[in-house]
């Protein structure tokens, strides 16, 4: 049911990457497609400056429905993903704790099936992230590059 094209619209992380990528981050599209044995395969596009890179990830699903874990080859990162909440139509709420040896760290995303979503929706996902010991500096909701249209292909 979480299959389908998304906008990511919030971000929030206590990592470092973030914090120092942050001023340049905007909304990007995901599409999350099933595999034949129950995992989630999940292609996301980013704008990077003028061209856009996409990045394909397989979160492999656990014995807890709605919790994924996927392992970053590239950064040798454990990722433990749990779809928080959506109701699949409108928004999806999603937390990963990312481990590696250099430490810990938390991640929230917001996805969103169009560009926008009500503030009601936007408030949870800060109000979430809080929760998750993130600080209002970590909190980020993605602003539009107006190159979304150009990221469908």
């Amino acid at each position: 049911q979480l299959t389908g094209k998304w906008y990511t619209l919030g971000l929030a992380s206590n990592s470092n990457w973030f914090k120092e990528k942050k001023h340049l981050m905007k909304m990007c599209t995901t599409v999350i497609s099933a595999t034949p044995d129950g995992n989630l395969e999940v292609i996301s596009t980013y704008p990077k400056g003028d061209h856009c890179e996409k990045r394909n990830s397989l979160y492999t699903k656990t014995e807890q429905p709605g919790r994924y874990s996927y392992k970053s080859p590239r950064w040798g990162s454990s990722h433990d993903i749990r779809v928080v909440e959506t109701n699949y139509d409108e928004y999806a709420l999603v937390a990963t704790q990312i481990s590696k040896s250099s430490g810990s760290s938390t991640m929230v995303l917001l996805y969103s099936r169009t560009k926008e979503l009500s503030p009601e929706r936007l408030k949870r996902f800060t109000q979430f992230s809080r929760e998750q010991g993130l600080a209002e500096e970590e909190i980020l909701i993605l602003p539009h590059t107006g190159e979304e249209r150009g990221l469908q292909e």
